[in-house]
């Protein structure tokens, strides 16, 4: 059984708007999601011994939200992940987004899916979010009608993307939850086991756009197939962490592709989706600046995102290999 309670959490500031959060609820787990960006902005699980803990990082306050933060918890778009240079060319007509991680567009430029409000509809089991992205918003070709629902049923939270475009248009939808199964605050994620169900990865320059190669993850540090202790891992293969994206199986069908296991909480994440890719990062970019819920910092390493989408740059490289073509939109 799913209770589905709408409050409010916050004023927009210059008569923006009123921002609601929505609680689902089951015997298992207790999600909050707010109305600007989709955002979840709690998970609660138990642990071995029943107590619960809320194990997404992010803010109380609608204020934590509007100011410079990395996406917690937020549904990112038009386009999730880098686009190389912010360019792109569709039916013969160049395209240029803005840069906001130079030299590259991220996550939807300036003003992307996660920093706009979106119109709630409440349901049995869950809620649906809505919005029209106009010809031209963020430099993106064509009108944009997008649908996310977020459902609960157990302890199993489903994340449905529906986007229809007046032209063609790039479309990559994600939701940039960041996670530590020992609770937010907690202050790494080295004692996380981590398995991704992938054979290959893409390789990526020094801005982590992809360089063309779908590389095999045999004898690499990506080669996650069976569990590893994230903290040695990283060590024994002398990484700064991941920010990579996973090549998956092609498959119209919800397929399981990656679990993290957090032995001292016995909470397990499993990830199952119809993406050709998930984008594995470790938080490298959080720096402890940030005060999070209950007065938390979130240092490096203190959080990590397994964001399933379409293979990053997909739109500059729609031939990457002639056996294993990427992605096109």
């Amino acid at each position: 059984m799913v209770s589905v309670s709408r409050s409010a959490f916050g004023e927009l500031p210059s008569a923006g708007g009123a921002v609601e959060k929505f609680q689902l609820r089951s015997d298992q787990l207790r999600v909050d999601v707010i109305s600007w960006g989709c955002t979840i902005t709690a998970l609660e699980v138990r642990d071995r011994q029943g107590k619960a803990s809320d194990v997404v990082l992010g803010f109380a306050e609608l204020e934590g939200y509007l100011q410079k933060q990395p996406y917690f918890g937020a549904v990112v778009g038009r386009v999730a992940n880098r686009i190389a240079k912010g360019t792109f060319t569709l039916d013969g007509k160049k395209y240029q987004l803005p840069i906001n991680r130079e030299p590259n567009s991220l996550h939807g430029g300036l003003r992307g899916f996660d920093k706009v409000l979106w119109t709630p509809q409440v349901l049995s089991n869950g809620v649906r979010f809505s919005r029209i992205s106009p010809d031209g918003e963020e430099g993106y070709p064509g009108e944009l009608k997008v649908w996310v629902t977020y459902t609960l049923d157990g302890g199993e939270l489903m994340v449905n993307y529906r986007a229809q475009a007046s032209q063609a248009t790039p479309v990559n939808l994600t939701n940039h939850s960041y996670f530590n199964l020992a609770g937010q605050g907690s202050p790494n994620i080295y004692d996380h086991e981590v398995t991704i169900d992938a054979d290959t990865f893409l390789p990526v320059d020094e801005t982590l756009i992809p360089t063309g190669d779908i590389a095999p993850v045999q004898g690499t540090a990506f080669d996650l197939r069976k569990p590893v202790v994230l903290g040695t891992h990283l060590q024994e293969f002398h990484m700064d962490g991941f920010d990579h994206n996973f090549c998956l199986k092609r498959s119209k069908e919800k397929h399981f592709c990656a679990r993290v296991y957090h032995g001292g909480s016995g909470r397990v994440l499993e990830v199952y989706t119809t993406q050709p890719g998930v984008q594995f990062y470790t938080g490298n970019f959080l720096d402890g600046t940030l005060r999070g819920k209950g007065g938390a910092v979130y240092p490096r390493h203190s959080g990590f995102c397994l964001e399933t989408q379409n293979w990053p740059d997909a739109v500059n490289q729609v031939r990457r290999n002639t056996h294993n073509p990427s992605p096109s939109y």
